[in-house]
């Protein structure tokens, strides 16, 4: 990716099922990922692990000393795995809630996001006309929550639930879901080689993303502290303009220094 000191971190893939993680030593971290989500972490045609998300663990981790093991699980599946221990971080563009911060952690903010209607090309132009329509989110996502919270306003007939974007982007083009709302960042990266599929309207929320950690862990504000450094050093502006081709403004998370996120 950016710069060859980013990927010293070795990387392992193990899939998440019934049996409990061990704690990771202090040499190493143990993160768990929506593999998948584009571009923040994601497999590239070579088999690696790639994304904006997968660059910054590893910046993160290089400064602590440790490598990095990276863990396959649905982002439903994140929260429970932090809370419980089998994970020591949890990064898949997860937005920072008070809801979300009552039970889990999270360092700083380093992306600033909103939501977003995308259709297959020539299909709904706008929320307004998703009438006894079926809309799709990812499971547990704030897509799923903003769905939820209007689907009588816009009078969805439906809300179909994924493990991810994959599975959701088959059923959007062929026809079984006829949009899908989830994180525009991650949308527009996706369609823009896609001309079948297009990201027709911004849904205003004002997400911040960041990493999360179990309630207090000591690791989170450990983090918080490198991420001030990545900020300050531009690294993190560096990393931006990699995946998504422009330099980020100086008023956003991505540049600007902000205080860990704590409950009011």
């Amino acid at each position: 990716m950016i710069a060859t000191h980013l990927k010293m971190a070795s990387l392992s893939l193990a899939i998440l099922g019934g049996t409990a993680f061990p704690a990771a030593a202090q040499d190493q971290l143990t993160v768990g990922a929506n593999i998948g989500n584009v571009p923040w972490e994601f497999q590239d045609e070579s088999g690696d692990f790639v994304g904006f998300e997968i660059d910054l663990v590893n910046a993160v981790a290089e400064r602590l000393g440790a490598e990095v093991e990276i863990v396959n699980i649905p982002f439903n599946g994140l929260f429970s795995a932090v809370q419980s221990g089998r994970i020591d971080i949890a990064t898949s563009s997860i937005t920072i809630t008070d809801e979300r911060l009552e039970s889990v952690s999270f360092a700083q903010p380093y992306y600033d996001s909103d939501q977003s209607l995308t259709v297959a090309s020539g299909g709904p132009a706008s929320l307004d006309e998703m009438e006894d329509m079926v809309v799709g989110v990812d499971t547990g996502s704030t897509g799923d929550m903003w769905a939820t919270d209007h689907a009588e306003e816009y009078g969805f007939s439906d809300i179909r639930r994924y493990e991810g974007l994959a599975p959701a982007m088959l059923d959007l083009t062929a026809g079984r879901i006829d949009g899908y709302i989830s994180d525009i960042p991650a949308l527009l990266y996706y369609v823009k080689d896609k001309p079948d599929l297009e990201v027709v309207q911004r849904i205003e929320t004002g997400e911040k993303y960041s990493m999360m950690f179990a309630k207090d862990a000591e690791l989170a504000s450990e983090v918080n502290d490198i991420l001030t450094e990545l900020k300050e050093e531009g690294v993190l502006a560096e990393l931006h303009e990699e995946w998504f081709g422009a330099t980020p403004e100086d008023t956003t998370s991505t540049v600007k220094v902000l205080p860990m996120p704590t409950l009011d």
